[in-house]
């Protein structure tokens, strides 16, 4: 598979995804997937769906269909949002509820229980260790990792004009 786009997210996979095809599906000199009866079935993006995640997510869309215009067919790639742990509490720190992999694991076991193809997501929330079955095949190029001042009036240019305390 090749994969590259803008955002510090990743794409994690299922380990089946790079195995040998089984026999319910046909491979093809496409990226598309069809099924044993000559149907079209779509790619599955899982996603959150926070505006970070779905800017992440099509940006996935239009980095596969540039590699892949198959890709471009009504209905060959479907993006699935889905809520995760870590959407759904809000009235708790995240370190409270066990901290990192909040935002993924319902995305992990949507891609390990066959309901989606791949998962997007940022850097940040993925935790050091991938649930077994689940691979890390690749990363989008980092953006620019500069920070950005703002100051509420405009008054202050820099931090070094900041008053004291």
């Amino acid at each position: 598979m090749k994969f590259t786009a803008a955002f510090s997210a990743l794409f994690v996979a299922s380990a089946s995804a790079f195995a040998p095809s089984t026999p319910a599906f046909t491979k093809s000199n496409t990226a598309l997937f069809m099924s044993a009866e000559g149907e079209i079935t779509p790619l599955r993006i899982g996603t959150r769906g926070s505006p970070l995640a779905l800017a992440q997510a099509y940006e996935t869309r239009e980095r596969l269909i540039e590699a892949f215009p198959e890709l471009a067919e009504d209905g060959a790639l479907e993006i699935c949002v889905m809520k995760t742990q870590g959407d759904m509490i809000l009235d708790k720190s995240l370190m409270e509820l066990g901290g990192k992999g909040l935002f993924t694991k319902e995305l992990d076991t949507a891609l390990l229980g066959d309901e989606v193809d791949i998962c997007v997501h940022s850097m940040k929330d993925v935790p050091t260790w991938l649930p077994d079955g689940t691979v890390l095949p690749c990363n989008f190029p980092r953006e620019d990792t500069n920070d950005a001042f703002i100051h509420k009036d405009g008054s202050v240019k820099t931090i070094a004009e900041l008053p004291d305390g």
